[in-house]
């Protein structure tokens, strides 16, 4: 059986001759008709974002544990024993007593043989910065 239509010829039995409304090319002479490699491209995007989350969130987590231990030093001063009002600015010590009691000293390390735990300030907002 012989086709009535060559094979480069586009031809429907519904539209007749119908390549000049077609969105691609037809003849034998057109450009390939390629798709885009979207995976490696997905793929590329997916890792960049995750570097990003991987990146931002062990920033989120030195800050957090650096917020923990600045919870932790304030809490150990306010619960600490002392009998005097704090001066914002200025710097006391904390010592561990014989009872293993904290206490909150103006005199520094060097001016008595007490276990010193650590220097502070107080600042402004009231929370204790430990001085190394």
């Amino acid at each position: 059986m012989q086709k009535e239509v060559p094979d480069n010829v586009v031809f429907s039995k519904e539209q007749g001759y119908n390549a000049h409304i077609l969105p691609y090319a037809t003849n034998v002479g057109a450009p390939i008709i390629k798709t885009d490699d979207v995976v490696s491209w997905k793929n590329r995007g997916i890792q960049n974002v995750n570097k990003e989350f991987e990146s931002k969130f062990n920033e989120l987590r030195l800050q957090y544990q650096k917020l923990m231990e600045e919870f932790e030093w304030n809490e150990l001063v306010y619960n600490a024993k002392f009998s005097f009002e704090p001066v914002i600015g200025e710097i006391y010590h904390l010592y561990i007593a014989a009872d293993s009691t904290y206490f909150l000293s103006l005199i520094s390390p060097q001016e008595w043989d007490k276990e010193h735990i650590g220097t502070f300030q107080l600042n402004s907002d009231k929370k204790w910065v430990i001085i190394n």
